[in-house]
């Protein structure tokens, strides 16, 4: 089974720099809310992470960029849960400018597991496994 959220943002004039058109650091503000949007959509926000007494941290992120959002854009971040057999999240994403679905950006991110004393949690913890079990989460090498 394939997870995706998909969810509209309108450009603001804050995110846009000197050339009107969006900072690039503002994609990976896009990404979080499609994070954001994810989690509150299958139940793995960091809310529902949090009160099994785990954080779930960023530790890598990527973004290729294809054309630029500009101020009044909107824009419509897809966001794909992708299965693995290590004890981390893993997403990848598709951000298309709405008014002619042309890909504005694409990347991905990887969170892993830590206590809140900051420990490296090196297996899945079990709300995590129960998780992936509802939703039909078949596990590859990835």
């Amino acid at each position: 089974m394939e997870l995706i959220d998909r969810k509209e943002i309108i450009v603001r004039f804050s995110e846009v720099d000197s050339m009107h058109i969006v900072w690039h650091g503002n994609y990976l503000k896009y990404f979080e809310d499609g994070r954001e949007s994810f989690g509150l959509k299958h139940n793995l926000g960091y809310l529902d992470v949090y009160k099994h007494k785990v954080m779930i941290p960023i530790v890598k992120v990527s973004c290729d960029f294809k054309l630029p959002l500009e101020y009044g854009d909107t824009a419509i971040v897809e966001t794909r849960y992708i299965p693995s057999e290590a004890a981390k999240i893993l997403f990848e994403y598709t951000i298309y400018r709405k008014k002619d679905m042309e890909i504005a950006a694409t990347g991905n991110s990887i969170q892993v597991f830590i206590t809140p004393d900051g420990e490296l949690l090196l297996t899945s913890p079990s709300f995590y496994l129960d998780w992936q079990k509802k939703w039909g989460i078949t596990r590859n090498n990835k």
